[in-house]
């Protein structure tokens, strides 16, 4: 590379012994940002992260560097990085102004049906649901990658899947971190043989940290799809490798299935939020909806006033969550084919009623609140990664196998792990999925139907410019960890690495338990829990991957929550 990169790690020092071939310029505390003029990665996994940055140096623009990062991710992250899974991509473009929501969300076989997953007693049966071929989505990634780049990007797609080909092929060093996991889902690993030739040793002892970790099948599908696009996954060799393993193990998922999925452009949810614009996905997306439904709930209050983290702050912010993921419950779903009330969810009428509803002086219990009483009418380990370009383009890209390492089944020959994202419908309404979130009709399972998603990549627009982009994992959890950190650098006016860091909290309606992180005053507690709230000290909420830009310049960072997460700019 010609140009010099200057490369911050801006979190989770101790485990870049594992990653030798990152150079590390500078070390800054977790309270500031990695800063850049020309151009910026933030994503979970430095090598990934270091991907993407090589591919803006070379010329490339955000979606280039995007869509590099998206294929690198399925080799270095396997547990959340995927070809075999699905997301939602939020594309800004400089040049015209617009921004784009690109839908490539898993879509339900021809052969799925409303009760597929209930038993002879009519109960959900969560191991087939979860654990088996019939628990996959058809995989939207490959052909959601390629869309983007074909239609926005510059370069060719030999040219970004060929750093992702090298490190499968030629393999990367196993960190402390991804050694205890796969150790750890070794059952999980172990339910297709062609898992555990992967990710165990031959004689069935597990990789140690430092060890490589060499992916040849996986090199040849990126290889296919390098050489023939979206075809080779969706129409060609692996395509006919997924066929073929699906039908020996009972999967409903055939090649009229992977022949027929296909990507949907749809418009983003636009909202006002203190004089600036936010921009999230639409449905299956549920976190945009919410999102700003929430945003326009908390207009009413003087948050700044009310001091971060508060117990008056907390409690305002916890109530407008039962809301929002009441309403969630019941009326969201795929708008292919269900009519989803948005403009109604985010009006100001409607959030104007939830905000008069809430008490500074008692929580609300949980069963008094009902999905759109006043109305008319989702794995912890997925992964988000954003990037920025010298040209003011940027991306906020969020993809998932849905359970950490999908349903853990490798299809053979091709080393592309298995979603089981089917799990995400409401397999039976008023029954909690995996995440304990709610479901009704509106999600029901129906073939060619995505299911709904709890994933919200946004970008926050200041004078039509992007001025924040984010996003998280984190399951049904994920919309209100991407809400607090608008809210930090909004409201608080914190720099984006103390607004990513700071303690957060989480309410889903159901089950009526208040999670907060570590870090939130002793005295503070004790007040939301003489307000009613029931308080449940919980692991981290999220990992964020965020870039904020002002000033012609980017700032970002890379949550500190987990570790091996990178933000790099040059």
């Amino acid at each position: 590379m010609k140009k010099n990169l200057s490369v911050i790690v801006l979190c989770c020092l101790f485990s870049l012994s594992s990653h030798a071939t990152v150079p590390i310029i500078d070390h800054k505390s977790i309270f500031h940002p990695v800063v850049g003029r020309q151009g910026m990665v933030a994503s979970q996994e430095a090598l990934a992260s270091q991907v993407g940055l090589e591919i803006l140096a070379k010329g490339g623009n955000a979606v280039d560097a995007a869509v590099g990062v998206g294929f690198a991710l399925a080799v270095t992250l396997p547990k959340a990085g995927n070809l075999g899974g699905g997301g939602f991509m939020l594309v800004h473009l400089a040049e015209s102004g617009k921004t784009l929501a690109l839908d490539y969300r898993e879509m339900a076989p021809g052969r799925a049906g409303k009760d597929m997953f209930l038993d002879s007693k009519g109960d959900v049966d969560p191991h087939l649901s979860r654990n088996t071929f019939q628990s996959a989505g058809v995989p939207g990634t490959v052909a959601g990658l390629i869309h983007a780049l074909e239609e926005y990007g510059t370069l060719s797609i030999k040219d970004v899947v060929a750093p992702a080909i090298k490190l499968a092929d030629e393999g990367f060093v196993i960190s402390h971190e991804l050694a205890a996991e796969l150790e750890s889902r070794r059952k999980q690993l172990s339910r297709s043989e062609a898992g555990r030739k992967i990710f165990f040793k031959p004689d069935g002892s597990a990789f140690k940290a430092g060890e490589r970790l060499i992916q040849k099948d996986l090199a040849w599908s990126l290889k296919m799809i390098a050489k023939n696009g979206e075809d080779a996954f969706y129409r060609g060799s692996i395509a006919d490798k997924f066929v073929a393993d699906s039908k020996r193990h009972k999967g409903l998922i055939d090649a009229d299935d992977l022949n027929n999925y296909h990507v949907a452009e749809r418009k983003p949810v636009t909202g006002e939020y203190r004089g600036m614009t936010v921009v999230s996905m639409p449905p299956p997306s549920s976190g945009g909806v919410h999102v700003q439904q929430m945003l326009n709930v908390l207009k009413n209050y003087d948050l700044k006033k009310m001091g971060h983290n508060s117990a008056d702050y907390l409690h305002v912010l916890a109530e407008s969550m039962k809301y929002a993921y009441a309403d969630r419950s019941e009326y969201l779903g795929d708008t292919d084919f269900v009519d989803v009330p948005i403009k109604e969810l985010v009006s100001a009428p409607y959030t104007q009623k939830i905000a008069a509803k809430i008490s500074l002086a008692r929580a609300r219990p949980s069963d008094e609140i009902k999905p759109g009483s006043e109305q008319p009418f989702e794995s912890h380990d997925t992964t988000h990664y954003s990037v920025a370009d010298k040209h003011g383009n940027v991306v906020s890209n969020t993809y998932t196998l849905n359970f950490s390492y999908g349903s853990g089944i490798v299809i053979e020959g091709t080393g592309i792990l298995l979603n089981n994202e089917m799990d995400d419908f409401s397999a039976k309404p008023g029954v909690p999925n995996a995440f304990g979130l709610l479901g009704g009709e509106a999600n029901a399972i129906e073939p060619r139907k995505r299911p709904l998603s709890a994933m919200t990549p946004v970008i926050v627009l200041k004078e039509d410019k992007p001025f924040l982009v984010l996003g998280s994992p984190g399951g049904s959890k994920i919309i209100n960890v991407v809400l607090q950190v608008i809210l930090n650098v909004i409201d608080h006016g914190m720099n984006i690495a103390e607004a990513s860091s700071v303690p957060r909290i989480h309410h889903q309606w159901f089950p009526d338990v208040l999670n907060v992180e570590r870090g939130i005053s002793l005295d503070t507690l004790r007040l939301l829990e003489q307000k009613g709230h029931k308080i449940h000290t919980t692991r981290v909420l999220g990992s964020t991957q965020s870039i904020l830009l002002n000033d012609e310049k980017m700032y970002g960072s890379s949550d500190p929550r987990r570790p091996g997460a990178l933000t790099v700019s040059y």
